[in-house]
């Protein structure tokens, strides 16, 4: 059996109810994988002079900075073992996945071998935070995203609009009369909660068309992050004070993802995110790429995404983060000269 089948287990089901306990074991079986078998990964780390059979903690793993993604197709090559033989099996994606940039910016490429993996992953992750789809209905206010394609993001809000079996088109692109009609019927239909992701430049703009608006007090708002430099940068507690005036004094809600990650943390509420069991985040010192720990309280965030195992699952990212003694975290912002990106939350 390949490695790719022991670790992810049937229908992905190891994965996505992996244990706390069992965690550090698992990413570091991945990274010894990864480590040999993903080439850019591997040249990288020889350039550092990491031989991956010294790497004994989470802490020692150096982390790959998400530029690569840049660059580089990040491809976990498969390899196989038959009647003594091994082999190595090559794939092709089946879904690329671009980050959300201008034009004059390079975009970030994922290259996904099973787009089954991502969206039944983070559909576990969704239910796990929320409950089941089925009882929401779901619509998306992502207008750049759609217009540049191959959003993972849109991928992920179109899965979970099919998942929930509602009759309701998901996406509306610039028209808000239109979605307005969308969250009035959605809200109409009896044991169903409404719940809208959002960007948050299109949030905003949605917010100032409309104004107070208790009629949208029962909808879950969520919102993706983003200005795409059409609004000034504000922070949290200012962006959410100004989104809960059209939407009600209830706690604007919040995902923590990227182009380069198959998984997602959520906040209900208050900026603080929550790791699935296949997502963890360490932190480091924003001066050296190689001092991640479990325990720092502030940093640079590092990210281990089990479900990535195909591509690379341990990437050095650009934001930086607050960690809370339950184990949440908030993120604070970006390192300078850095891109601000959709999927982030905001400087």
């Amino acid at each position: 059996m390949s490695f790719r089948a022991t670790f992810l287990g049937p229908d992905h089901q190891q994965l996505t109810q992996l244990a706390p306990a069992d965690f550090e074991a698992a990413a570091l079986a991945l990274f010894r994988h990864q480590a040999r078998h993903c080439p850019p990964y591997r040249a990288y780390l020889a350039a550092l002079g990491r031989a991956p059979e010294a790497v004994a903690a989470l802490a020692d793993i150096p982390f790959l900075p998400i530029e690569f993604f840049k660059t580089q197709e990040i491809k976990t090559q498969e390899i196989k073992t038959q009647d003594g033989h091994t082999e190595l099996a090559a794939w092709q994606p089946q879904e690329v996945f671009r980050s959300s940039g201008t034009t004059l910016a390079q975009r970030s490429r994922h290259l996904v071998r099973d787009p089954a993996l991502y969206r039944a992953n983070a559909a576990a992750i969704f239910e796990a935070a929320y409950g089941p789809l089925t009882g929401w209905t779901v619509l998306g206010l992502l207008p750049s995203y759609l217009e540049q394609g191959e959003s993972s993001l849109v991928a992920m809000v179109a899965d979970f609009a099919q998942r929930s079996g509602q009759a309701q088109d998901a996406f509306f692109l610039r028209d808000h009369a239109g979605l307005l009609r969308a969250l009035a019927l959605a809200q109409a239909q009896p044991g169903r909660r409404v719940l809208l992701f959002g960007v948050t430049y299109a949030l905003l703009d949605l917010a100032a068309e409309v104004g107070p608006a208790p009629e949208l007090q029962g909808i879950t708002v969520l919102e993706t992050g983003g200005m795409k430099g059409r609004r000034r940068e504000m922070i949290r507690e200012e962006l959410h004070q100004e989104l809960q005036l059209t939407f009600g004094p209830a706690p604007i809600h919040s995902e923590y993802g990227m182009t380069e990650m198959l998984s997602q943390a959520y906040s209900p509420g208050h900026g603080r995110f929550y790791c699935p069991p296949q997502l963890r985040v360490l932190l480091r010192d924003p001066a050296d790429p190689f001092s991640a720990s479990a325990d720092r309280p502030e940093g640079a965030i590092n990210v281990i995404d089990l479900a990535n195992v195909d591509s690379c699952a341990f990437l050095e990212t650009r934001d930086l983060a607050r960690r809370h003694d339950d184990g949440s975290f908030e993120v604070l912002g970006r390192l300078d000269n850095s891109d601000v990106r959709g999927c982030s939350q905001l400087v």
